[in-house]
């Protein structure tokens, strides 16, 4: 192509000296390219927009979300003060006591997300007051119960005052949730007028471009056509090429982005789902008198609990490909604790894991394992009442990049140096063992059972 334009290159020099022909062509070029800088800024200010937008929509939902989260903690701070009202037990106070430490700073957080925006603030001030004073009068009445006063907590509670603040609490989240929606629908409506503005501006710019090429087209064809029409097909190739990345571009952009919506979504029902089939056992359980049967449904219970806890940290997590290990058997190891071993007299369950983020199937199956080898140690570990202490450690090998977990109890140990029971749990882990390029391994030399997994990050 470059042989058969040089040829031409005196008569294109012929050409650019003549007065009326080289005036049109600089004009109609101006032209050009004046359209193509106004077509570039539209779509660079809409691209900004566009960004923005994402920006405070993002912001909005992480407003809302703080704004559920903080309701949720105290609906929680108030079941566990009614269940420690109604049953004078402690441990009905966990989530109350959970409260105390989460509910302050998710009020810090959402002073933070609505800091200068004059609509929220209002709002964020009438319904952070309501929350102290929410806490207060849950304590008052914690404390009224602790110290036997239990009429006068009584009395507390059916005054009112409680409800009045969560509805309270309520209609401010309500407003919250109003003020964003509101604001969503009309950032929106606005983005789709820039959208559609600016696609008629390159529409437009587009044929303005082409009526300018057709016109000069014609001029040049009439001196140097061969030149032309290589030229003609120089542009006909770029344009093509740019519109095509341009396209694609956006395309990958906007799969990337329905992808990882739907990664999240999928996440979120599939944690929902399994939460649901896990109440259901819950339920059942009630309702089953065989030993039996009630230890076997407990152990699916806590399997499914551990895939659960997986997929509720991918849809909370910005990070969707990766799980922090740390945080991730925190809330498993409280979930066990909760519901294999509930009550006085049971085994206590303790925690020790330094900061490991591994990918989402290898979180599955260490999740997995934990459960199995926790359930097995709460079923053979300790006699019903004798209490006693399961610990679990998560810490880095420094000799290579791998992670070593540990489960072990102080119970009698294995004696015939095989696990207890009808030997599912022991072909689930050594299959999810399997897949993380490892094996599970037993301590010969210590008292009680000592339970390890050496893994590749």
């Amino acid at each position: 192509m470059f042989s058969a334009v040089r040829p031409s290159l005196p008569a294109l020099l012929r050409f650019a000296r003549t007065p009326s022909i080289g005036r049109s062509i600089v004009t109609l070029l101006a032209g050009a390219i004046l359209l193509l800088l106004a077509v570039n800024v539209a779509t660079f200010v809409m691209i900004q927009r566009t960004v923005a937008f994402n920006d405070q929509v993002e912001r909005s939902q992480q407003v809302r979300g703080a704004a559920g989260a903080l309701l949720i903690s105290l609906v929680d701070a108030e079941t566990g003060q009614r269940g420690f009202l109604l049953t004078g037990r402690p441990e009905f106070l966990a989530p109350y006591n959970r409260a105390e430490t989460s509910v302050p700073e998710q009020m810090a957080e959402l002073e933070r997300l609505t800091a200068g925006d004059p609509q929220l603030e209002a709002h964020v001030a009438v319904m952070l007051e309501a929350s102290r004073d929410k806490l207060a009068e849950l304590e008052r009445s914690v404390a009224l119960s602790r110290t036997g006063r239990i009429g006068e907590a009584v009395q507390l509670v059916r005054s009112g005052q409680g409800r009045a603040l969560m509805d309270t609490i309520r209609a401010q989240i309500g407003a919250i949730d109003e003020i964003e929606m509101v604001r969503l629908e009309s950032r929106t409506r606005q983005s789709e007028y820039g959208s559609g503005l600016t696609l008629w501006a390159n529409a437009l710019g587009g044929l303005l471009v082409v009526v300018l090429a057709g016109i000069m087209i014609w001029l040049v064809r009439r001196y140097i056509g061969e030149i032309q029409e290589a030229r003609d097909t120089l542009d006909r190739m770029n344009a093509g090429l740019e519109t095509q990345v341009r396209d694609r571009t956006a395309q990958l952009t906007l799969a990337r982005d329905r992808a990882e919506a739907m990664l999240r979504e999928v996440n979120h029902r599939v944690g929902n789902s399994l939460q649901l089939v896990s109440s259901f056992m819950s339920l059942q359980l009630r309702h089953l008198a065989d030993d039996g049967a009630r230890s076997a449904l407990k152990e699916a219970q806590a399997r499914i609990e551990a895939v659960a806890h997986v997929h509720r940290r991918l849809y909370t997590s910005d990070d969707m490909t990766s799980v922090a290990m740390d945080e991730y058997l925190e809330g498993l190891v409280a979930e066990l604790g909760q519901s294999l071993a509930p009550g006085a007299g049971a085994p206590t369950l303790s925690l020790q894991a330094q900061p490991l983020n591994v990918s989402t199937d290898q979180a599955v199956s260490i999740g997995v394992i934990v459960a199995e080898l926790v359930t097995n140690a709460v079923k053979y570990a300790y006699r019903p009442g004798q209490g006693g202490e399961i610990r679990i450690r998560l810490e880095p090998d420094a000799r290579a990049r791998r992670a070593l977990l540990t489960v072990e109890d102080d119970g009698p140990g294995l004696g015939d140096a095989k696990p207890k029971g009808t030997g599912l749990g022991g072909r689930i882990v050594s299959a999810l063992a399997a897949g993380l390029g490892s094996k599970v391994e037993y301590d010969p030399d210590y008292a009680g059972v000592r339970a390890r997994l050496a893994f590749d990050l």
